[in-house]
């Protein structure tokens, strides 16, 4: 089984040449348009696919291939810190709230999480802030085995702040005892912060890498995984993101 995420950085139908070339089980896409509303052709290399997105030029995206099959999972709840008593949307949220997040199971096997965290209507639960919210509603479900968590998290523990709970550091924490290790970090035996392949090139400037797009999976599942990183001289051409594939053995 080969999923790969990647934030194509608009335009997919013009890209999916490209990503047709690692020649995965299913894409889960970022930034991608909806294509409902976009061209025939685009429609076709879709096939049955899910799509969420408050644009129809950017959105989330997922795209089974090779007769896979994903259906969406229905997850919805709330969350209210605790002792805290009013109505502000910082001390109290829904699913519906947090930006993007694309729960589906994959073959009737997996249960994936697609996700691409997003800054709108948030001053200060940004980006990985929606991810840290999001566990608080869905820590549960996410304990579950044959669990993968992949795409844009738009963070890295180098952006960390001292005064936040949220930080990128408290989110893997998090994940970690939902029982859900990054794959790369696991693979590469590097530590958070400090990556040596980036993903993401700002303005598709090499000297302006980050790492910030991660796939963590369930503990079952650690043992037979392996993640690659797009390399730069291929995909800067089409986007300022590297493509992140995720191998899982057939014994999985």
């Amino acid at each position: 089984m080969k999923i790969v995420t990647w934030n194509c950085n608009g335009a997919l139908r013009n890209k999916t040449e490209a990503l047709d070339e690692l020649r995965a089980d299913v894409y889960v896409v970022q930034e991608c348009e909806n294509p409902a509303l976009s061209t025939s052709t685009f429609q076709n290399w879709a096939g049955d696919y899910l799509w969420i997105g408050n644009s129809k030029h950017k959105g989330l995206g997922i795209f089974p291939k090779n007769g896979n099959h994903v259906r969406a999972a229905d997850w919805f709840g709330t969350f209210s810190q605790p002792g805290v008593v009013n109505s502000n949307q910082a001390s109290q949220w829904s699913t519906t709230d947090l930006k993007l997040f694309a729960p589906f199971i994959l073959n009737e096997k997996y249960q994936v999480l697609g996700l691409w965290t997003k800054a709108e209507n948030a001053d200060a639960f940004r980006y990985i802030g929606q991810l840290w919210k999001y566990l608080q509603i869905h820590r549960d479900q996410l304990r579950n085995g044959n669990t993968i968590v992949l795409g844009d998290f738009n963070s890295n523990r180098i952006w960390d702040k001292p005064d936040r709970w949220w930080n990128h550091s408290d989110v893997v924490e998090e994940l970690a005892d939902i029982g859900l290790q990054s794959v790369y970090h696991h693979q590469k035996c590097e530590r958070q912060g400090e990556e040596t392949t980036p993903t993401f090139f700002l303005q598709r400037n090499l000297n302006k890498s980050y790492h910030i797009d991660y796939v963590f999976v369930s503990d079952d599942l650690l043992q037979h995984c392996k993640v690659q990183i797009g390399d730069s001289r291929q995909w800067l051409s089409v986007s300022d993101h590297m493509p992140m594939s995720l191998d899982i053995n057939a014994a999985a």
